[in-house]
């Protein structure tokens, strides 16, 4: 299974926290050979909200990237097909990052690890078994 890791995912593995605040579902899940992708979205919302002072991070932002690639975590661009997707199931949410995660799980064949209530019911979001 391809998996798209949300911004709370991505700052839980970085300050190391996944089963404390994510729970051991999604723990395992990160654990397992999956193929893991960190959408570039993820990594601009995470830099938006460190510059604002609204986020601590554990490493220098632009450590991320390497970070994640180094997890074996394949990290994805985004394009003009994920710009234009016209998603299949509209979200409730109207926040632009995480409607691009969904357009991007849509185009690529992805399910989305999160948390986030208004996205963890949605048909591209992965579920626990």
């Amino acid at each position: 299974m391809r998996l798209l890791l949300d911004s709370q995912v991505l700052l839980a593995v970085v300050h190391h926290e996944v089963t404390a605040k994510l729970g051991a579902p999604i723990d395992l899940l990160l654990k397992s050979p999956n193929e893991k992708n960190v959408s570039a979205a993820s990594l601009w919302e995470i830099a938006i909200k460190h510059r604002l002072s609204k986020l601590r991070l554990m490493l220098p932002l632009e450590q991320l990237p390497g970070y994640f690639q180094a997890l074996d975590y394949h990290l994805l661009a985004i394009d003009h097909r994920h710009a234009i997707e016209d998603l299949v199931d509209q979200p409730s949410t109207k926040d632009p990052f995480d409607r691009m995660l969904l357009a991007q799980c849509q185009v690529e064949g992805m399910r989305l690890v999160t948390t986030d209530r208004g996205l963890v019911r949605h048909p591209l979001a992965w579920r626990s078994a």
